[in-house]
């Protein structure tokens, strides 16, 4: 990692030593890591994934553990991949960013044959939407470092794939800062949104700048780094590399922009089996049948899975008889017109999500994708797609979760002496076993339902002596009364809540600051206000936590 003193502005990227010191004074950090499915957050199907359930062993290739990273990179490397169309590549869409060195090292390290990617993908959402965006980056920071020191003969990049096609405003150009939610409408421009104007996010930009104070080196910088990418580049996935690159350059990131002729053009032979054949539409789908005999399909594959762009312009191709029309306009192709401007315009055509992921491993070595949980099920849809096509399919990874809990939160968690698994719970279960913990127990009515169980089992073995149809009518009772029972300990737990109000309001308070929304942090909060208090520190703390892949990470700051 480079550094130097505050304030050399270098390449993009602040430089400077980097202990973490937030606003509070020095702090010392500590990391727990809960397993997933303990969480409660996670679906079945994510759990049972790295579970290594049985009911998903035939749609992957390797298990995301060390044994199934050997076993991809070996096949990985008898892939032949296009690597001095992916270094040139990258090195022209760098030419409007300052790289690190260390970026542009590993650049034209993707030149030589043992050097390989670890590989997350994101839109370019504006500001990077959610803190997760920042999470799954560091996560293929962390495990490119790690397959390195485990494969020394080889060389691992870590790479943002940026979804720049996508065309989902509502979602892309929305993010919260300090709980308000700020929405950029695009200045009505449709199409894709890497390729949108920057020129009318003027006003969210001044409101957004005026909100970061008060002064101080933080504030500057992140000032300096959101002006810069949004004001001095001219499109939405130009400021997003360059965000990206002043957060993450110095840990060597790798910034690729799948819009791009020269790579769509590598990519023609499958897209025009596509157009043409639509060979993917019953693989997928019987992949899926497949997987929905356990789990719930992510993806729904389309008869025709592309897509076709044009400035304004993101619709799906159908195709009629003879003809394939663009949906919502009057753009129509026969057979040879379709297959002249597939020749001459591939940058027109756009992989949607069944076939995005193809196209990434087709032009990157690539070993590991990371990726949330619904990235995690619809790459269980797709292994069949990569072997008809004969790509390597990789090693799909969870993301890295985490929960931050700051300095004043960690304080007040610790004096109310609740274990950090517990935060996690449904509020009332929290508080009812939070009671428990601290020995207030008279609310509960186990025992008197024992009791209850004692004395009507021996009136159902009297009754059925007397009559055996009058069994029915002893068991309704005892529900009748056990539900009674519920509702009465309902009540005397409320009453124990209410003499413990104080208690019961600083949990209530310490769980809604630690999950905005009944939800996680990271799908709720952006990185912005954790940049500001903390400095580029947060990243570094992350990264050093990172590792243990089967669990959900929490740190908390002392």
């Amino acid at each position: 990692m480079q550094t130097a003193s505050y304030p050399t502005y270098r390449c993009g990227v602040w430089m400077r030593g980097l202990n973490f010191a937030p606003k509070q004074g020095r702090v010392t950090k500590h990391f727990s890591y809960i397993p997933h499915r303990e969480t409660g957050y996670f679906s079945r199907l994510v759990v049972d994934y790295l579970d290594n359930h049985a009911d998903l062993a035939g749609f992957y290739k390797y298990r995301p553990n060390r044994d199934g990273m050997a076993a991809a990179l070996q096949a990985r490397s008898a892939y032949p991949t296009n690597r001095v169309l992916l270094r040139d590549t990258l090195l022209a869409q760098y030419t409007a960013v300052d790289a690190t060195e260390i970026t542009l090292a590993n650049i034209h390290h993707l030149g030589n044959d043992h050097t390989y990617t670890v590989c997350t993908a994101h839109q370019p959402n504006l500001m990077t939407g959610y803190l997760y965006f920042v999470y799954k980056i560091l996560h293929a920071i962390k495990l490119a470092e790690e397959l390195s020191q485990q494969h020394p003969d080889c060389k691992f990049v870590p790479v943002y794939y940026m979804g720049s096609e996508d065309n989902d405003l509502d979602e892309l150009g929305t993010f919260r800062f300090r709980g308000e939610r700020l929405v950029w409408d695009g200045g009505s421009q449709q199409g894709a949104v890497g390729r949108m104007s920057t020129a009318s996010l003027s006003g969210l930009l001044t409101n957004l700048l005026k909100q970061f104070g008060p002064p101080g080196i933080f504030c500057d910088e992140l000032k300096f780094m959101v002006a810069h990418a949004y004001r001095d580049h001219r499109t939405v996935g130009e400021a997003t590399r360059c965000l990206v690159n002043a957060l993450f350059g110095r840990y060597g990131l790798v910034i690729l922009d799948p819009d791009d002729a020269r790579l769509k053009r590598s990519f023609i032979p499958v897209m025009r089996d596509e157009l043409f054949h639509q060979r993917s539409y019953p693989i997928v789908t019987q992949q899926s049948l497949l997987l929905e005999a356990h789990y719930k399909a992510q993806a729904a594959p389309r008869p025709l899975n592309l897509f076709y762009l044009a400035d304004q312009l993101r619709e799906r191709i159908e195709r009629t008889g003879d003809r394939w029309t663009v949906v919502g306009t009057t753009i129509s192709w026969a057979a040879q017109e379709l297959e002249n401007e597939l020749d001459e315009h591939p940058e027109r055509f756009s992989p949607n999500v069944v076939l995005r992921g193809l196209f990434q491993e087709s032009i990157l070595p690539n070993i590991a994708f990371i990726g949330g949980g619904a990235e995690v099920a619809y790459w269980l849809q797709l292994k069949t797609l990569f072997e008809h096509y004969a790509v390597p399919y990789p090693v799909v990874c969870l993301r890295q979760s985490a929960l931050w809990i700051p300095h004043a939160e960690e304080a007040m968690r610790q004096r109310l002496d609740v274990p950090i698994p517990e935060l996690f719970k449904d509020y009332d279960d929290l508080v009812r076993d939070y009671l428990v913990s601290q020995g207030v127990t008279t609310w509960q009515t186990d025992a008197e339902n024992a009791l209850l169980e004692q004395v009507m089992g021996a009136l159902s073995q009297k009754a059925r002596d007397v009559d055996p149809t009058l069994e029915r009518a002893t068991l309704a009772a005892l529900a009748r009364m056990k539900k009674e029972v519920a509702a009465l300990e309902h009540k005397m737990l409320r009453a124990e809540k209410k003499k413990a109000d104080v208690t019961t309001t600083r949990l209530h308070n310490l769980q809604l600051r630690l999950f905005p929304n009944g939800s996680l942090q990271e799908r709720i909060e952006n990185f912005l206000e954790y940049y500001l208090e903390y400095g580029p520190g947060f990243l570094d703390t992350l990264l050093e936590g990172m590792g243990n892949w089967d669990a959900f990470m929490v740190v908390a700051l002392d």
